[in-house]
């Protein structure tokens, strides 16, 4: 599994492209912007999105999906039934996705927003705004902010310290780090 980094200086946003070391069907994760950088890793991998995976509806990590539809013949994957007036396929975390080949685990965290997931792929965590290194998502509230440190410590840290957070903003981290430092947990 080939994982990219996309950063998008506009709004400090990463965007995940993931996929085979051969090329093939990829997935993207939140598509904030797609740019020529972007463009570029996709043709020089031999990649073709397949699948469009959203952690959460969200303006920033969801633009780039007007700009994919026009392009590629992709699904789109998330809470809300649309996305931009193009329809998208409901998930659940009772639900698990194979898609490009990759086994990819739902597990919701409500908090930063009603519709926030989590993406698992082996040892990966695909987090957008839930959790990043040091940090936590906001919140509209006291409530949705301790539904999202509950979540947190609930969900994801009884999984194993090795594993690899790729945040929607900032640097990756590792479970045993935010354990260990994050104050906001």
């Amino acid at each position: 599994m080939k994982v990219f980094t996309i950063y998008n200086t506009a709004g400090s946003l990463n965007t995940y492209l993931i996929g085979h070391e051969t090329g093939g069907d990829a997935i993207i994760i939140d598509p904030g912007q797609i740019d020529l950088h972007l463009l570029d890793i996709l043709e020089n991998n031999k990649y073709y999105i397949k699948s469009i995976l959203l952690t959460h509806d969200h303006e920033n990590h969801t633009r780039g999906v007007k700009t994919l539809m026009k392009i590629y013949d992709s699904v789109i994957y998330c809470k809300s039934p649309l996305i931009y007036d193009y329809p998208a396929v409901a998930i659940s975390e009772n639900r698990e996705l194979n898609l490009s080949g990759f086994d990819i685990a739902i597990i919701e965290i409500p908090g930063h927003s009603d519709d926030s997931v989590v993406y698992q792929i082996r040892n990966t965590l695909f987090t957008g705004d839930v959790i990043s290194s040091g940090r936590i998502g906001s919140a509209r509230n006291s409530v949705s902010k301790k539904l999202l440190q509950d979540n947190i410590v609930n969900k994801l840290f009884p999984l194993d310290d090795n594993f690899i957070i790729f945040p929607g903003h900032g640097s990756p981290t590792t479970l045993k780090i935010e354990k260990e430092f994050n104050p906001f947990i």
